[in-house]
C-alpha cells in the first residue's frame, strides 16, 4: 500500500495516530512518500534526532525526495545504497531518500523520482558568512523584512540538479523507453507550473520536467512545493498536508 503526501519541513505530526490512523493496518512493505521539503535532515540537532527516531518507529516505510529546502551538505554525505532498482540514502533503515533520476519499482509500480526546486523565497538575496560584512548586511536586510537565505546555512546550491544527475535521469528513461506508472517531483513542469501560479519563475529543472511531460508515458505525477492540495489536469497530483492514498492492483 502507497501512502503519498507532501512538503514536512522537518514537522511530522500529521504522520501521529490521530491524523493519520491508516497506520494500524500498515506494515514495513507499506509506503508512505513525501514530494519533496523533507526538512528532516537539517541541524542534526537532538530534537531533530528525536523527530527521526519517532518517524523511524512507525510500522510503514518513509520514502522522500528532496525539495529545494534541504541540507543537502548532510543529505550528500550520507551512504549510498541500491534499494527496489535505483540510488537511495538511508536517513534510517526505514527512512529512504529517494535519489534523483532514478527509477525504483515498489509496490508493484515504477517510479520516476526527480527531486529538487528553485527556492522563490531569495529574490532579496543570498549571503556568504564569509563576506566581510555578513553580520551588517544580514541584519540590515532582517531589519527590513527582506526575504533571502544564507549559503550553507539556510540555502544550498545543490537545490538545483547537476549536469550528471539530468544524465542519469535522460539514461534512465532511456532503459525504461520512456515508460513508467507514476513520476516524483518537487516542482512541476513548466506549463503546469503556470497554471498554478506564474509568480514562481521557470529554470532549468522545470524545462528538463517539461520535456519528461511531453515524451514519457505515465499515469500519474505526485509534486509538492505550492503549500496546496490540487489536482490539474486529472493527471498531476499537487500535495501538501493532504496524505493520499494511492490504489495499486
Amino acid at each position: 500500500m502507497i501512502y503519498v503526501t507532501g512538503d514536512c519541513h522537518g514537522g511530522f505530526q500529521r504522520f501521529g495516530m490521530k491524523y493519520f490512523p491508516q497506520q494500524k493496518k500498515l506494515c514495513r512493505d507499506d509506503y508512505v512518500i513525501i514530494c519533496g521539503d523533507f526538512g528532516g535532515l537539517w541541524s542534526d540537532s537532538r530534537e531533530e534526532n528525536y523527530w527521526l527516531d519517532w518517524l523511524e518507529d512507525k510500522p510503514f516505510t518513509t520514502l522522500f525526495i528532496d525539495g529545494n529546502h534541504e541540507n543537502f551538505t548532510l543529505l550528500n554525505a550520507l551512504p549510498q545504497m541500491e534499494w527496489h532498482g535505483g540510488k537511495v540514502h538511508p536517513v534510517r533503515e526505514h527512512i529512504l531518500h529517494l535519489m534523483r533520476g532514478q527509477i525504483f519499482k515498489i509496490d508493484g509500480l515504477t517510479w520516476f523520482t526527480m527531486g529538487g526546486a528553485r527556492s522563490h523565497d531569495i529574490e532579496d538575496g543570498i549571503l556568504d558568512p564569509a563576506a566581510p560584512n555578513f553580520e551588517q548586511e544580514y541584519w540590515r536586510k532582517r531589519r527590513t523584512c527582506q526575504r533571502l537565505r544564507v549559503l550553507g546555512q539556510s540555502w544550498w546550491p545543490q537545490e538545483l540538479p547537476c549536469e550528471e544527475e539530468y544524465d542519469e535521469a535522460l539514461a534512465n528513461l532511456e532503459r525504461a523507453d520512456w515508460k513508467v506508472d507514476c513520476i516524483l517531483t518537487h516542482c512541476a513542469p513548466r506549463n503546469i507550473i503556470l497554471k498554478i501560479d506564474p509568480a514562481y519563475l521557470t529554470n532549468p529543472l522545470t524545462d528538463f520536467l517539461e520535456l519528461v511531460k511531453r515524451r514519457c508515458e505515465f499515469s500519474y505525477w505526485f509534486f509538492g512545493h505550492h503549500h496546496r492540495n490540487e489536482i490539474i489536469d486529472e493527471k498531476y497530483i499537487l500535495q501538501w498536508e493532504q496524505i493520499s492514498k494511492l490504489e495499486t492492483k
